[in-house]
């Protein structure tokens, strides 16, 4: 793929907004998430290396639990309340080979849907880089002149692939809102609560209330997400919109909203 195809992919992904990006080192995913709500039957994930070498990746689907701190780790048996993707699912190519600013598309399929049952399906697609071959010989030519130590470093990168089937349940509540002045900035500390069959995925927006009515908003967080089966996750943000701002008076308002808008909850703290 030419460059000026990759110029154009790139000013349609960041500057039009028509689907959420993904980047790390030299990979670009868009988007980086997949959801299937039962209205598509297959999607496409767009990948684009913005590198000046070639790059080889390897693509397997991996299972994460989420920690209540928001961390991922891998698991080979679902949990209780989790279900993993991986069987109704396929996709192609399952190995890529991009060029410097070269792009290539993955078609993601939903298959054997008929023994889905009611609730929410997740598993991620792993991107592993491949580190090219050393030409024989040339390894051992380096170790004949003495000791050497190689540290290689594996590249990779996940985007999670969701399956929903039925009616959603899911209920968020914001709980345990504390602010903490004592740092370089300040900061908001609070518990994500979860329930229902479905994860939530949404952004966290802080506003604060003046005595006398006036708002400001002093932070936001995007793609904050509680997935099934867990139904908490408790998370801290900065306020860097916060400069001159008495935040020792007034209230703050912390809402939780659906990246398509919709507020799915909200929590108030007082000031003093």
């Amino acid at each position: 793929m030419n460059k000026e195809l990759l110029r154009y992919l790139l000013f349609t992904f960041v500057f039009l907004f028509t689907a959420p990006l993904f980047a790390q080192g030299d990979l670009m995913i868009m988007p980086k998430r997949l959801v299937f709500d039962g209205s598509q039957r297959s999607q496409e994930i767009n990948l684009a290396n913005t590198g000046s070498d070639t790059a080889v990746y390897a693509i397997s689907f991996v299972n994460y639990k989420m920690t209540e701190n928001g961390n991922f780790e891998q698991v080979e048996t679902p949990e209780e309340g989790q279900r993993f993707a991986t069987d109704f699912l396929r996709y192609f190519p399952r190995r890529v080979t991009l060029a410097p600013n070269e792009a290539q598309t993955i078609r993601v399929q939903l298959t054997r849907t008929g023994n889905l049952e009611q609730g929410e399906y997740r598993s991620h697609m792993y991107f592993r880089a491949v580190e090219e071959q050393t030409a024989l010989g040339v390894e051992e030519a380096e170790e004949a002149e003495g000791i050497s130590i190689n540290i290689k470093t594996v590249f990779g990168i996940s985007i999670p692939i969701i399956i929903r089937h039925g009616a959603a349940t899911t209920q968020v509540e914001l709980k345990d809102l504390v602010l903490d002045n004592s740092g370089e900035r300040p900061t908001l500390t609070l518990s994500i609560n979860r329930s229902g069959n479905m994860s939530v995925y949404g952004n966290l927006t802080a506003v604060h209330i003046a005595p006398n009515g006036k708002t400001t908003e002093v932070g936001t967080v995007k793609g904050v997400s509680v997935y099934t089966p867990n139904s908490k996750r408790n998370f801290s943000f900065e306020l860097r919109n916060a400069d001159g701002v008495q935040l020792n008076s007034g209230k703050i308002r912390v809402s939780y909203s659906e990246e398509k808008g919709n507020a799915l909850s909200t929590a108030e703290k007082s000031l003093e």
